[in-house]
């Protein structure tokens, strides 16, 4: 037996755990991140401070930010490692629930353990409790349940074991993974207790790569070889299986042209002859074109959310879906096809399965084409210089330092739907944006999370000044911890994105421009900021400085700002000519709500039965 705290047993239990998957084992948590007060630091605090190499502590400046972090470094990790984070109970703890819910709706595993009350209520209320006349076993931590894959209170050092085991399950399972909390009463942290030596011994977790059931691959199969026109949509579950390679050989086999989600950019190599680019609300007019002409969707590895489908109507109302999907619940979505399987065993499966069947030459030069197209207009985009510069211009900039060995970083606003649209990707792992549950501050501290994951990468970092403004202290946590960015700062005095949204549903971009009460400009200076927190700030004006600053920030050793003003009206990026269902007022604003209820007429349930 060993004799530990709880809070000493939880760091010693993560500092054992390894994940597997092909051969290649990795401790499954790179560290800790951590801020302290009453609720954690006599107990995770102390252990932590003990815990040296074995389980790394960083300090973060934001507790949203540091899960943000965790859910960055996990991804570019494919899920196979993550980070911890630890904070008091209070506002430290309701300060992750956002984190959590973004770490959720991505499937990206973290794991959360904020302090709670006293479990022994000796003293009750304590600081920051939550009185609640129903039970005095309600906290503020409740409130991490519905955004929690899995959720634990542990009030008894008993009940650890069983709680470290089963949110290990859920992490590494990448059906279930996603956000999971374990709440750790202040004074049950720090209680003594007499532990089974097998519990910190060195655990790995073996993540599987299913195969299909032979009988829906063999339907699968059928309704791909009657296929005249299809199309492959690769998601995030493309890239985190690390099936790349064969989707490239499975598309290349039967001639399948392939659009890309925003998880799963990269899928493909920008200039492969079967890349069509994004697809969706914010895609290229080559992909979303083919998807209305297609009659076989094949879906590998996405959730199909609703920027995918353009809100269900850009898919032909007769298509057929074949979905490939590790989870059920999205394999079963717009009535396709199930091929419940890991995406690199299956496409494997699927090349044999559909040997011979090749797609005729003038659909695969139809899809050649509209690529040449779409390139044409990406070009004239990335040339265009003015001052001040265009988001095209800037997105193509930082696309050519990037090189094939960057990574760009950007999550809410207008430049997720840019990038989306122009990218152009050198392959998986370049391009990190994060888009089912855009959260405006994600940008820097998920840069932190890549950049602790990929050490060997330079990551760009594109921000907006709306978002800059929710969560800038993270470059302190860069500079202090000696993790290199480029953090490109595109300010527009507002928000771009929801300005025209806003115009669009008759809404007169109230509250999206920064101005005073007096209808004049704000005397704020974000690249003043930016030094003040310890970066190197340059601040080009046109496009040959812009280019220039960025090889200059590449180059430095230490986490550089670059501050670029550019025009919150321009609209400088080509149309997707897809859609997004936003309600419209049905009063007060008429024209608004007659193009609304016509775009409506477009959406498809897409509920016939699969094949």
């Amino acid at each position: 037996m060993i004799r530990l705290t709880v809070a000493q047993a939880v760091v010693r239990f993560l500092a054992a755990q390894w994940s597997e998957r092909d051969g290649e084992e990795r401790r499954f948590f790179g560290g800790c991140f951590g801020i302290f007060g009453h609720g954690n630091v006599a107990g995770l605090g102390q252990a932590l401070a003990t815990a040296g190499d074995d389980l790394p502590y960083y300090l973060a400046r934001n507790e949203q930010a540091m899960v943000h972090t965790a859910a960055a470094y996990a991804r570019a990790a494919d899920r196979l490692a993550t980070l911890a984070c630890t904070t008091s109970i209070g506002p430290g703890a309701t300060n992750m629930i956002t984190g959590a819910a973004g770490a959720t709706i991505n499937r990206l595993p973290v794991l959360l353990l904020p302090g709670d009350v006293f479990s022994t209520r000796a003293a009750n209320p304590v600081l920051q409790e939550l009185e609640d006349p129903r039970s005095y076993d309600i906290s503020v931590n409740d409130c991490f349940k519905p955004v929690s894959r899995y959720w634990d209170r542990i009030n008894r050092p008993e009940q650890l074991p069983s709680a470290l085991t089963a949110a290990m399950r859920v992490l590494t399972d990448p059906v279930e993974t996603g956000a999971v909390t374990l709440a750790l009463p202040q004074d049950v942290q720090a209680e003594a207790y007499d532990w089974p030596e097998e519990l910190f011994a060195r655990r790995v977790w073996h993540v599987p790569r299913p195969r299909p059931e032979r009988a829906a691959l063999a339907r699968a199969a059928e309704v791909i070889r009657t296929a005249a026109r299809p199309l492959i949509v690769s998601g995030g579950g493309t890239i985190y299986s690390r099936a790349t390679a064969e989707l490239a050989a499975f598309a290349e086999a039967h001639g399948i042209p392939v659009a890309e989600t925003q998880a799963g950019k990269g899928s493909l190599p920008h200039g492969h002859p079967l890349a069509v680019g994004a697809v969706g609300a914010t895609g290229t007019t080559a992909a979303n074109t083919l998807a209305r002409e297609a009659d076989v969707i094949i879906g590998v590895g996405t959730r199909y959310s609703d920027f995918t489908t353009a809100s269900r109507s850009l898919f032909a109302a007769d298509a057929r879906f074949v979905n490939v999907n590790v989870a059920a619940f999205d394999a079963a979505k717009l009535s396709g096809l199930q091929l419940v399987a890991d995406a690199r065993e299956c496409l494997t499966d699927l090349v044999a399965a559909v040997a011979g069947r090749r797609s005729d030459d003038a659909w695969t030069a139809r899809a050649a084409a509209l690529s040449r197209e779409w390139d044409a207009q990406v070009d004239r985009a990335y040339a265009l210089d003015g001052s001040p510069l265009s988001q095209a211009a800037i997105i193509g900039a930082v696309n050519a330092a990037a090189g094939r060995d960057g990574v760009v970083v950007c999550a809410a606003g207008s430049m997720p739907g840019d990038l989306h649209k122009l990218w152009r990707p050198s392959g998986p792992g370049g391009y990190h944006v994060e888009y089912g549950n855009s959260c405006m501050g994600y940008e820097i501290a998920g840069g932190v999370g890549v950049k602790l994951a990929a050490p060997e990468r330079e990551v760009f970092v594109l921000v907006g000044d709306g978002s800059y403004l929710m969560m800038a202290q993270e470059l302190v946590t860069a500079v202090a911890e000696g993790v290199k960015l480029v953090v490109v700062l595109v300010d527009n005095s507002g928000f771009a994105s929801i300005g025209r949204l806003s115009e669009s549903v008759g809404a007169r971009r109230l509250g999206t421009s920064y101005v005073s009460r007096t209808g004049g400009p704000l005397p704020v200076d974000l690249a003043a900021n930016a030094a003040s927190l310890g970066a190197a700030v340059l601040r080009p004006e046109s496009l040959a400085d812009l280019r220039k600053a960025l090889e200059e920030a590449r180059s430095s050793g230490e986490t550089t700002v670059v501050h670029v003003r550019t025009d919150p009206m321009a609209d400088d990026v080509p149309s997707s000519q897809a859609w997004w269902d936003v309600p419209v007022a049905g009063v007060g604003a008429p024209a608004e709500r007659a193009a609304y209820e016509e775009a409506k007429r477009s959406q498809r349930a897409h509920l016939s039965p699969p094949s």
